[in-house]
């Protein structure tokens, strides 16, 4: 006759389970060392296959000790062994973690999708910001080296946003005298800027000589 070979005990045969169990209920803190003991090996090992990671595998285990510790009364004896049901919820936990971390992964990426696209406006936003800031000091200096007469009117259409008619009656000078002056000044500065500044100032003063020829 052949050997009759023993079959190896499984964890979930270990009549020590319900030991614990029964200690676990009663608040027995040495409980929880005895099921780490007993059961980290084999937890570990399938929440690290689970997930693949070393940190999130303890993490998953600690979790569900925890859950056992905290309500050991989960456990019910009539639906299989206790290591069936603490591997089970291994398991599971372990899957939760690996869908947090895809969805956290989800979120990063599209939060640094956004910021990619986004970093152009904004750059072209202090470009814009600095730019301008130029362009203002360029128009002050400039502004001051005019007569006071050009500067006065000059300073209250473009600071100021007045018509020539207003800027007339603001200095109580006649509507001609104003459009004389503000052209002589106008083309003082644009000489004295050049470029975009020059530009950009003719622009914000024609558009008050069209207003106050409108009005």
């Amino acid at each position: 006759m052949g050997t009759v070979t023993r079959p190896a005990r499984r964890v979930g045969d270990d009549p020590g389970d319900a030991d614990i169990v029964a200690r676990l209920c009663l608040g027995d803190r040495s409980a929880v060392e005895d099921l780490y003991d007993r059961f980290r090996r084999p937890a570990f090992a399938l929440a690290r296959r689970v997930l693949a990671d070393d940190v999130l595998a303890e993490d998953v285990l600690q979790d569900a000790f925890l859950s056992v510790w905290r309500d050991p009364n989960a456990y019910d004896s009539s639906r299989g062994s206790f290591a069936s049901w603490f591997l089970a919820m291994v398991h599971h936990k372990a899957v939760d973690a690996v869908r947090r971390e895809e969805s956290q992964r989800r979120r990063q990426a599209r939060a640094e999708q956004e910021v990619v696209l986004a970093a152009p406006t904004a750059t072209a936003d202090v470009e814009d910001d600095a730019w301008e800031r130029v362009v203002a000091e360029q128009v002050r200096t400039a502004l001051g080296s005019l007569p006071d007469v050009q500067r006065e009117a000059l300073t209250l259409a473009y600071y100021g946003g007045y018509t020539q008619r207003e800027v007339a009656a603001l200095t109580r000078a006649p509507l001609g005298t104003v459009k004389t002056r503000m052209l002589a000044g106008m083309r003082r500065l644009k000489k004295d800027l050049g470029g975009v500044a020059g530009a950009a100032l003719g622009g914000a003063l024609g558009q008050a000589a069209v207003d106050g020829t409108n009005r």
